[in-house]
């Protein structure tokens, strides 16, 4: 989010060394990796998983354990955590594959790094700073009705992409995208740990979290190449149609499971 006011200069200042300005975020950030990794270090003590451990050890009547440990097909063939895990892969390919080419389309018209920087940081607010509230709504709504609303948000994200290359119509696109994928993410990581006794969550969500590392990846590689066959817009048409898939999952879901709640009220 402080990146406009770093990536700018920044690479000014190393391009008065004769290397390319783009040079100048990658330092930044590499300085800042190493501050991290180094509070990190020092500061994390104890362990959080040793607090587990021993919170586990004084209280074992209060972490119930279920018998049965399921294998991934029979989680994933529940159609809660189909709903979940769908919501979070594509709606992270979705984010990835508008997100990571803007800078490259903008470049193409001819704007600055500090105006490219402002979209990108438009994009991560929207990403992150919304995470209290989307979690109290996924508790208050329920987990469908948010997974539906960050779908929605990511469809009209990829549209409003194609408006306009200037600056403040992408920056507000950037931020729709952004938050589509956060109502998105914490809707279905927490549908998903609704679905799991304590000893799947581990296994269950690090098989997510490859899923949608796995999207990520198909994202960045496949969206340099619509691009450059397609164009943005189309890209960003796309990116629309496979949003929707989340959307009707979780819509289906939503109206099935208040169908039954009222057939047995």
């Amino acid at each position: 989010m402080i990146g406009p006011f770093v990536a700018g200069p920044a690479g000014n200042l190393i391009g008065s060394w004769g290397i390319d300005e783009l040079a100048g975020a990658y330092l930044v950030s590499l300085v800042l990796f190493v501050i991290a990794a180094i509070v990190v270090f020092i500061g994390l003590r104890p362990d959080p998983r040793e607090i587990g451990k021993q919170v586990a050890e004084k209280y074992p009547d209060t972490i119930v354990r279920s018998r049965v440990v399921r294998s991934m097909a029979q989680i994933f063939s529940q159609p809660a955590a189909l709903v979940a895990l769908t919501s979070m892969v594509l709606g992270q390919m979705v984010m990835v594959l508008v997100m990571v080419i803007t800078s490259l389309h903008m470049r193409g018209h001819q704007h600055d790094l500090t105006d490219i920087s402002l979209v990108i940081s438009s994009h991560t607010f929207g990403m992150y700073a919304f995470s209290i509230i989307s979690g109290r709504l996924a508790d208050q709504w329920g987990r469908g009705p948010v997974i539906i609303t960050g779908s929605l948000t990511l469809v009209i994200a990829c549209i409003a992409a194609t408006i306009s290359p200037d600056v403040l119509p992408l920056g507000v696109a950037l931020f729709l995208l952004g938050l589509g994928w956060n109502f998105c993410f914490v809707g279905g990581s927490t549908l998903l740990a609704d679905q799991l006794s304590p000893d799947e969550r581990a296994r269950t969500q690090g098989f997510n979290d490859l899923l949608v590392g796995l999207a990520s990846a198909i994202g960045s590689l496949s969206s340099g190449f619509i691009f450059a066959a397609l164009g943005y817009n189309t890209m960003a048409f796309i990116s629309a149609v496979f949003a929707v898939i989340p959307l009707l999952l979780a819509s289906y879901w939503t109206l099935k499971r208040a169908r039954k709640s009222r057939a047995i009220a």
